[in-house]
C-alpha cells in the first residue's frame, strides 16, 4: 500500500512541473487524492462492499472534483492534473503510465449492462475536455487532443483531433505550401488553424481546395491576357474583309488577298453573314430616307 502511495506520489513530481513538495501533495493535489481514495474504493467493490464503496466515492467526488466509479479499472502510475470535472464510467480500463487532464469524460453509449466504457491502454494521453465515448480501445501511445471526441478505435500511437475525433499524421512539407499559404491569405482564409508539424483529412480537403483556385487563377490570367489580342485579331480581320469586298468591287483585289478571305469566310461564315447584312441593310434604308426626302422635295 505505502509503496503504492510512494509511486503514485513520484508520478507527480515526474509530470507536473508546479510539484515543489511531498506535503504540497499530498495535501493540496487533487488528482493524487482521487487516485489513493479510488485505489481503496475499488478494493471494496471488489470484495462487494458496492454501497460502502459508492459512498466513500462521492465523499471523494465532493472533495477533489473527479468522480471515478469504484468499479473502473485502473493501472499503475496514473497521473491526473487539475483535474477538476473529470468522469471516468464502472467498466472503463486504464493502462499503466496514462495521463489525463481536467473535464475528460471516459462515458459509456448505452443504457444496457455489459462493457459499456471505453478501455485506454498503457502510455495514452488525454487531453483537457475530450471525450472518449462507448467500448472503444485506445491503444498504446495514443494521443488524444483537447476537446476531441472519440467514438471510434485509435491505433497504436496516432494523435486524434476535432469533432468527431480523426486521426492526424506528421505533415509532408511539399513544395506547393507556399502557393497554398499564398492563396489563403488573398481570399483570408487561414485554413484550420494550420500547423506547420500536422495533417489530417479536413485540411487535405483544404489545401485541394485551394489548389484548384490556384489553377483557376492561373488559368484566367491566361484568358485576360490572350482576350485583347483575340479582339484585335476579329476586329483586323473584319476590316480587312470590308476594305476586300470594296476593293473586288473596283475590280482591284488580288488573288492572293481573295485567298485569305475565303479562308476567313469559311471559318467565321455566320459572323461575317451577319455583320454584312447590318451594313447592307442600314444602307438600304440609308437610300430609302434619301428617296423619300427627295420625292418630297420635288413634290412641294
Amino acid at each position: 500500500m505505502f509503496s503504492t502511495i510512494k509511486e503514485e506520489i513520484d508520478v507527480v513530481f515526474e509530470r507536473d512541473p508546479a510539484s515543489r513538495s511531498i506535503l504540497e501533495t499530498v495535501f493540496t493535489c487533487p488528482g493524487f487524492q482521487a487516485i489513493v481514495m479510488h485505489r481503496l474504493n475499488h478494493w471494496l467493490w471488489k470484495k462487494g462492499l458496492y454501497l460502502l464503496a459508492r459512498m466513500t466515492a462521492h465523499i471523494s467526488r465532493f472533495l477533489t472534483g473527479i468522480e471515478i466509479h469504484p468499479g473502473a479499472t485502473i493501472g499503475r502510475r496514473f497521473f491526473i492534473d487539475h483535474g477538476m470535472g473529470i468522469v471516468i464510467g464502472e467498466t472503463a480500463e486504464i493502462g499503466d503510465d496514462v495521463s489525463i487532464y481536467h473535464g475528460v469524460t471516459l462515458g459509456g453509449t448505452t443504457w444496457q449492462k455489459g462493457k459499456r466504457h471505453p478501455t485506454l491502454k498503457d502510455g495514452v494521453v488525454v487531453g483537457a475536455g475530450a471525450k472518449i465515448l462507448g467500448p472503444i480501445i485506445v491503444n498504446e501511445g495514443a494521443r488524444i487532443g483537447c476537446n476531441a471526441v472519440v467514438v471510434k478505435e485509435i491505433p497504436t500511437g496516432a494523435t486524434v483531433v476535432g469533432v468527431p475525433g480523426h486521426v492526424v499524421v506528421k505533415k509532408d512539407v511539399s513544395s506547393k505550401s507556399a502557393q497554398r499559404e499564398a492563396m489563403a491569405k488573398k481570399i483570408g482564409f487561414t485554413a484550420y488553424a494550420e500547423s506547420n508539424e500536422v495533417n489530417d483529412p479536413i485540411q487535405n480537403a483544404l489545401d485541394s481546395i485551394l489548389d484548384h483556385l490556384n489553377e483557376v487563377e492561373t488559368e484566367l490570367n491566361e484568358l485576360k491576357k490572350k482576350k485583347p489580342k483575340m479582339s484585335e485579331e476579329k476586329e483586323s480581320n473584319i476590316f480587312q474583309i470590308m476594305h476586300s469586298l470594296l476593293a473586288s468591287f473596283f475590280g482591284v483585289q488580288s488573288q492572293e488577298n481573295m485567298d485569305r478571305d475565303e479562308k476567313y469566310i469559311e471559318k467565321n461564315g455566320i459572323k461575317v453573314y451577319i455583320i454584312l447584312g447590318f451594313i447592307l441593310v442600314f444602307c438600304l434604308l440609308m437610300g430609302l430616307y434619301t428617296m423619300v426626302k427627295i420625292i418630297i422635295y420635288f413634290a412641294v
